[in-house]
């Protein structure tokens, strides 16, 4: 597997406000392993891609993990950061009209 599976899995970590640490606990992939995807010094194995999209917490990003598509219609999303989020509500907030 390519090391930017280890960029995406850093992106879903810091979306969903993990600690390295939290992260290795919450997915039984050890600390030393993720700290390794990170930084790009090993590559994401296929057990490792197969933890993540089956878990409960992350399978949301399942096929942008895998495919780098979403589809928001199937709960499938990319994890996007919290300041972008903001920004998207108050620009699609129902009770605002545009001219």
């Amino acid at each position: 597997m390519s090391s930017h599976y280890g960029e995406k899995l850093k992106k879903i970590r810091t979306v969903e406000g993990l600690t390295q640490p939290q992260f290795a606990s919450e997915t039984g992939v050890s600390l030393g392993a993720i700290r390794n995807y990170e930084t790009g010094q090993r590559d994401v194995g296929i057990s490792v891609i197969d933890k993540i999209v089956n878990h409960v917490r992350f399978k949301k990003y399942a096929l942008w993990l895998i495919t780098n598509s979403i589809a928001p219609e199937s709960g499938q999303i990319a994890p996007i950061p919290t300041h972008y989020r903001k920004e998207e509500e108050t620009f699609s907030r129902p009770d605002r009209k545009i001219d």
